[in-house]
């Protein structure tokens, strides 16, 4: 179909957790609908979506891959969103760009509670969404058990649209519960129509009477229908499913097992007739699609091989034409996407979902307008995820080190749920991700994209030191002769501790001249010069130095000299004062169904944690928040245990509260494990 007789555009993203079958999903979308010709199996690496090298390796969404087909004259524009939490970053950049969203699952009640976070964003947002129950085909199927499941983690009411044709085990059909017709799967073709079958009108009365019932909630003239027991038009139960889903007030479900392409069509058919149109999706985000001033949003970067930058955009209002100037960048190429192929576009107009080429600069969540960039104020945009995962990484060739800001920085257009530091404490160069796998593949792509292979371990602590005890007259003196002018430098130094984050201070109690005053800074520069490596090879904190006394000499004095006097007298100072280890303690606020808050209050104790407490989780039905100390020492995998307990639903956030002794028991550990020895 060509181009000048679409009716129209629908920009779908296609959500789950992973494994639920989105990437075979949106394969057979493609195939029914005529864009390719043959259908791409997961396991065979072969698939439109999932078309990365790290995609491929690991058969596992880990971008947006975006793909357009045509169907029932509208051109739909499918977004795959990666279903693992490490990725979840990229899915929610993708759903402020869609008019509807596909919700994948499998018929496995355990695992629904997977999609509570996912239906409460969707549903804060309200972005209206329907669910696709998968792999109808398991022989341990129970759909009303599943339906059921469903509306336990959704806070908006869940509709059937079908009903399964069971033969003994197996799926072999479907009831559309607005015609009440019946439908048969068959390979390779559409559902052929059958009579409904006897033993099953009981079930399919009772569900379809409750689709109308939740339907006649938002509806008066259908309840008046319902409560004078007439039959209401199916035309009319079709404009509620749609001004419902559209307002996202309700969930429509659908079957199907995408890998035989049975139960697609209907889904299409759906998201022709009910879901939303790009310009009620514009007006939901208050602006006017016939407004012809040009507005975009970007929803993904992407760096590749061969076309270099690509910024995947929204078109919100106007049009876009190659050449023209965004935000002060020309766009460098209009291309509709297919996967990892291209297909190179003159304009694009409000309502398509497109890529620009060699937008620099550009980031992902960023308004494009040709004009006045506060034109664009009223579009949300995602805020970055707290990172809960960390790597040190280094370049296994030193000679790269110089290239590997450069690399950051563009990794972090593609995916802004990472970060980077070069910590203060231990120099090593940390990325920040969402979880093991998130990282891998970042190092990935730097090892493919940027030629960057990097070696990576877990980041060090950064413990400091203190002292418990005071001493005081501690004498520091630095004489050398080496003919002509000697070095001579003499100072009596305090020392004592200061309460836990008061950092250092220094002071001077010089009387008569003892040391001169140009040498006084120079004796307070070796003091903090030693304090960046105490006695135990950390950084000294929370510890006060007065310098009380001292001698000179006219001649052999120096600034250099009293600088080494001081580091003396440090040296032996802080071995008389006690030192003692000092680790950061984050305060970390955890989120779990409240199924699973024994066994996270478990997990904090096991870490060395100090429960502050926990309670309901607002705005969060069925949910509570656990707040704790927790020594950082004990946080590098906690993601990865809370994620095991709490079947992948578990977050946290975390900040630096205060830093607390090392228990005794464990200092010596400490020591050894870090390199560091009592000097």
């Amino acid at each position: 179909m060509s181009d000048n007789v679409l009716s129209g555009t629908r920009n779908v993203a296609i959500v789950g957790p992973y494994l639920s079958g989105k990437t075979t999903l949106l394969e057979s979308l493609l195939f029914v609908t005529g864009a390719i010709t043959r259908k791409g199996k997961v396991t065979d690496r072969n698939t439109v979506g999932d078309g990365t090298p790290e995609a491929r390796d690991r058969q596992m969404s880990v971008e947006v891959n975006a793909a357009s087909t045509e169907y029932g004259g509208v051109r739909f524009t499918f977004l795959d969103c990666p279903g693992s939490i490490e990725f979840v970053q990229e899915t929610l950049n993708a759903l402020m760009g869609v008019d509807a969203v596909v919700v994948v699952c499998e018929p496995v009640s355990d695992r629904v509670l997977t999609l509570a976070p996912l239906f409460k964003f969707l549903d804060d947002w309200q972005i209206p969404h329907l669910v696709f129950i998968n792999k109808m085909d398991r022989a341990d199927v129970d759909f009303n058990e599943v339906l059921q499941a469903l509306k336990k983690v959704s806070s908006r009411p869940l509709v059937a649209h079908q009903y399964p044709i069971g033969s003994g085990e197996k799926l072999v059909g479907f009831i559309d519960l607005v015609t009440e017709q019946a439908y048969h799967y068959h390979p390779g073709a559409p559902a052929d129509p059958v009579p409904l079958p006897e033993s099953l009108k009981e079930q399919e009365k009772a569900t379809r009477y409750e689709m109308l019932e939740t339907l006649a909630n938002f509806d008066d003239h259908l309840l008046e229908e319902l409560l004078e027991e007439l039959e209401p038009p199916q035309e009319e139960v079709l404009q509620d499913l749609k001004m419902e889903l559209g307002a996202d007030q309700i969930v429509p479900v659908f079957i199907g097992i995408a890998d035989q392409d049975f139960g697609v069509r209907p889904l299409l058919q759906a998201l022709l007739r009910e879901s939303p149109e790009p310009e009620v999706t514009a007006a939901h985000r208050g602006l006017d699609s016939s407004n012809t001033t040009p507005l975009a949003q970007v929803l993904k970067t992407y760096y590749t091989p061969q076309g270099g930058k690509l910024s995947l955009v929204r078109v919100w209002q106007g049009s876009l034409t190659d050449g023209m100037v965004l935000n002060g960048v020309r766009v460098g190429g209009i291309y509709r996407m297919m996967g990892q192929q291209q297909q190179s576009l003159t304009s694009a107009s409000a309502g398509e979902i497109v890529a620009l080429g060699r937008m620099e600069g550009i980031k992902t969540g960023d308004i494009l307008t040709a004009g006045d960039t506060s034109a664009g104020a009223k579009l949300p945009t995602i805020e970055k995820p707290n990172s809960v995962f960390a790597l040190a990484i280094a370049a296994e060739k030193r000679s790269d080190e110089v290239k590997l800001t450069g690399a950051l920085t563009k990794l972090l257009e593609e995916d802004p749920s990472l970060a980077w530091e070069q910590h203060g404490d231990t120099h090593e160069i940390i990325l920040w991700g969402q979880g093991d796998i998130h990282l891998q593949v970042a190092m990935d792509r730097l090892n493919r994209k940027y030629n960057l292979p990097m070696s990576a371990h877990p980041p060090q602590v950064p413990y400091k030191e203190t002292i418990r005890k005071t001493a005081t007259a501690v004498h520091g003196r630095y004489k050398r002769q080496t003919g002509g002018h000697g070095q001579f430098g003499d100072v009596y130094l305090d020392i004592k501790p200061l309460s836990r984050g008061e950092g250092f201070n220094f002071d001077e109690k010089i009387v008569g001249g003892v040391v001169p005053r140009q040498y006084i800074p120079a004796v307070e520069n070796g003091v903090r010069e030693y304090l960046t490596h105490g006695p135990l090879g950390f950084p000294v904190v929370d510890v006060a130095v007065t310098l009380t006394n001292g001698s000179y000499h006219t001649v052999d004095s120096s600034e250099q000299a009293f600088k080494q006097a001081a580091r003396i007298a440090m040296q032996e100072g802080l071995l008389r004062c006690e030192p003692t280890l000092l680790e950061p303690i984050l305060n970390v606020t955890i989120s779990v169904p409240t199924d699973f808050t024994s066994k996270v209050l478990r997990l904090v104790s096991g870490r060395r944690g100090q429960i502050l407490g926990y309670d309901g989780k607002a705005d969060w039905t069925g949910w509570d928040e656990v707040v704790a100390y927790i020594p950082q020492a004990e946080m590098h995998d906690l993601i990865v245990e809370l994620r095991s307990l709490t079947m992948g639903v578990g977050f946290f956030k975390w900040e630096y509260d205060h830093l607390q002794e090392v228990p005794e028991k464990l200092v010596e550990r400490v020591l050894t494990t870090t390199g560091h020895n009592q000097k």
